[in-house]
């Protein structure tokens, strides 16, 4: 799928609206503010709008005040081209895909095996560790000089869809765009610091009661942990701790799969299913079975059903991939 046909649209377009999927991590909001980077270097107009604000962790990130968040009521300026980052397809960016009513061209960068391929224009490379390795590439096409800021977003996003570099992702090419990266002189360990050792403590005490109920099926192949909306519902949190339970969950001897099932406090009878997995198990394949995606080794799901019923189906699955 055609990076040459993205270079064209950059070139060819003069306007764009960048976004990515809901609930951005790092990698969305490194990809989105390098991207915004790269287009005003060009001379472009740009815009990102994100369904929801930033999370916690990301406020280090230079040009983060360009990030607006989507308002139903809002008048945006226009634009020749949506450009989706890290975005697997377009309802995953929410309510901002409806202002695309003119129907502009849509350019879908992403790295996503899952990717439904839904742009006009779609470059998607599942080799690539994250969506920001692909915008690095772009940088390095359009002969665009990097800045430390430029830098900074793109190590971020790097960073954390690596899983800080030892996901069986990281590639040698990963390697050899981080080692430029860092040559801009970017505070590695504070970087570290303020994503992974920046857990408010009240949100560090949650995890210390959500711990506790891990459990084991398939002879300790699968872990699984479980939120019901009534553990959160008088607690606001300002930290997702997902990412954090399922390092803990990874981390367990003989487990090759790690689920955690969670109902959303918004939406009734709806739940949010994460899958890790080490090796052979392709999670993407399972979260495509019940409409969702991702990667080999990292995969989501949104399902609607009841936490119990809906649980034991995706358990199910896991467990006949496990034999």
């Amino acid at each position: 799928m055609s990076l040459k046909k993205s270079i064209d649209c950059i070139k060819k377009n003069k306007a764009f609206l960048i976004t990515s999927h809901t609930s951005p991590e790092g990698d969305a909001l490194g990809s989105e503010l390098a991207f915004y980077r790269l287009l005003k270097k060009l001379g472009k107009q740009a815009i990102i709008v994100n369904e929801d604000p930033l999370p916690v962790g990301y406020e280090f990130l230079p040009g983060v005040e360009n990030i607006k968040k989507f308002k139903k009521n809002l008048k945006y300026p226009p634009f020749d081209c949506l450009v989706t980052l890290d975005c697997t397809h377009l309802k995953r960016s929410g309510e901002v895909s409806s202002l695309n009513s003119a129907a502009r061209q849509v350019l879908n960068i992403d790295h996503h095996i899952s990717n439904l391929g839904f742009g006009d224009i779609n470059w998607i490379e599942p080799y690539s560790s994250s969506c920001a390795e692909m915008v690095y590439i772009i940088y390095k096409k359009l002969n665009v000089p990097l800045d430390k800021e430029s830098a900074l977003c793109l190590y971020t996003g790097i960073l954390t869809d690596t899983g800080s570099f030892h996901y069986s992702n990281t590639s040698a090419r990963t390697h050899k765009i981080v080692a430029h990266l860092v040559g801009f002189g970017l505070d590695i360990a504070q970087i570290y610091k303020a994503i992974y050792e920046n857990i408010p403590y009240p949100e560090m005490k949650l995890l210390s009661n959500i711990l506790p109920g891990m459990k084991a099926c398939a002879q300790g192949r699968i872990i699984w942990f479980q939120i019901k909306h009534n553990f959160l519902r008088r607690r606001k949190l300002s930290f997702d701790l997902s990412e954090s339970i399922l390092t803990f969950g990874r981390a367990v001897k003989g487990a090759e799969v790690v689920a955690l099932f969670k109902e959303n406090l918004g939406v009734k009878d709806e739940i949010r299913v994460n899958l890790r997995s080490h090796g052979r198990v392709d999670v993407n394949k399972i979260a495509s079975f019940f409409g969702g995606g991702g990667h080999k080794n990292a995969s989501g799901i949104t399902i609607r059903g009841k936490i119990d019923p809906v649980r034991r189906r995706v358990l199910r699955k896991i467990e006949e991939a496990l034999q």
